[in-house]
C-alpha cells in the first residue's frame, strides 16, 4: 500500500522571516557583500543555503569592528544601541525587522518614556530571556524592563507598583491570559495594571491549526531547527495530540522503522522551517 504524505499548508516561514530572506537575496543578487546580525532564521540548513549565496553572519562584537559595510537586521529586531553603533561606524542598515515587532518596540519605548521605572512603574515583558526579539524590546527601556519567561515567574512581581504588561510576539496566548488573570487578582488597589496583547496572530493561530493537522495522521514529522523556540512550542503541541510525532532537522534523520504499519504521514514545521526542507523530507519518504 502506498504511503499518503501531506505537507501542512500552514507551516513554514512567517511573513517577517520571508521578507528578511527576500531582502537578503535581493542584495546578494546585486553582487554586494552583505552581513547579517545573528542567524537570519533559526534553521541551520536555510542559513547554510544563504551562506553559499554569500551572506556572512556576524555577532554584535564583530559588527563593532566593521565600518562602511551593509548589515541586515533580521525579523527579530534590535535594541537602539545597534542603530547607534551603525551610525558611528557608517554602516548601512538593511532593516528587515518584522512590522509586528517594530510596532511593539515603539509601544514599549513610548510607555517607558511616559512612565520611567524610577517613578514606580514596571514594564514587564512575557518572553524568553536572551531571545533576540526580547533583547530588542528590553533595549527600548534602557534595560529596565522585567522579563518573565513563564506563568511561574509572575508571582515575583511587585504588585504595589503600576504594571504595564507586553508579550514577545511568538509566545503562547493561553499562558499570556493566565498571567493577566494572576496580576489582576494580585495587583494593589492603589496601582494601575494594563496589558497589551502583542502576540502575532500569524504565529498564535498556528497552534490550533497544527493541532488539528497532527490528529489526522498516523505519523507526524515535525521539521525544525533545534534552536527554534517557536518550533519547540509547536512540536510539543503536535506531540500532545499525536504521540507518534518526531522532531527532525532534515530528511537524513528519518528512521525507516517509524514507517512500519503507517498509512499516512503529516509533515509540518515551525515559522523558521523552509518549505523546500519539508519537501525534501516528503521526497525522501517517497523513495523509501
Amino acid at each position: 500500500m502506498s504511503l499518503k504524505i501531506e505537507i501542512d499548508n500552514g507551516s513554514g516561514f512567517c511573513f517577517g522571516v520571508t521578507t528578511a530572506i527576500q531582502k537578503a537575496e535581493e542584495e546578494l543578487a546585486k553582487g554586494n557583500t552583505l552581513y547579517c546580525l545573528g542567524d537570519i532564521v533559526h534553521n541551520g540548513m536555510e542559513c547554510e543555503r544563504l551562506r553559499q549565496l554569500g551572506l556572512i553572519t556576524i555577532d554584535h562584537e564583530q559588527m563593532a569592528s566593521l565600518h562602511n559595510v551593509k548589515v541586515l537586521l533580521r525579523a527579530h529586531g534590535e535594541p537602539p544601541a545597534t542603530y547607534e553603533l551603525a551610525r558611528k561606524n557608517n554602516i548601512e542598515i538593511i532593516d528587515a525587522t518584522c512590522p509586528v515587532v517594530l510596532q511593539l518596540q515603539k509601544r514599549i519605548r513610548k510607555q517607558y518614556e511616559a512612565s520611567p521605572s524610577g517613578e514606580g512603574a514596571s514594564i514587564v515583558i512575557f518572553g524568553k530571556k536572551g531571545h533576540a526579539e526580547v533583547l530588542g524590546l528590553v533595549g527600548q527601556t534602557q534595560s529596565e524592563a522585567i522579563v518573565i519567561e513563564n506563568f511561574d515567574e509572575v508571582s515575583r512581581l511587585d504588585f504595589t507598583r503600576d504594571i504595564y504588561l507586553y508579550s514577545q510576539t511568538t509566545k503562547s496566548l493561553d499562558e499570556f491570559h493566565r498571567i493577566i488573570e494572576y496580576i489582576q487578582q494580585h495587583i494593589s488597589p492603589t496601582a494601575t495594571f494594563r496589558s497589551f496583547d502583542t502576540i502575532c496572530r500569524n504565529v498564535a493561530n498556528r497552534m490550533p491549526n497544527i493541532s488539528s493537522f497532527a490528529t489526522k495522521h498516523d505519523l507526524v514529522l515535525f521539521v525544525c531547527g533545534r534552536k527554534s523556540s517557536n518550533g519547540r512550542v509547536l512540536y510539543n503541541e503536535c506531540l500532545r495530540v499525536n504521540a507518534n510525532t518526531h522532531m527532525i532537522e532534515g530528511p537524513e534523520e528519518i528512521d525507516p522503522a517509524w514507517l512500519e504499519g503507517i498509512e499516512t504521514v503529516g509533515i509540518c514545521g515551525a515559522t523558521s522551517t523552509p518549505k523546500w526542507l519539508m519537501e525534501q523530507c516528503r521526497d525522501a519518504l517517497s523513495n523509501e
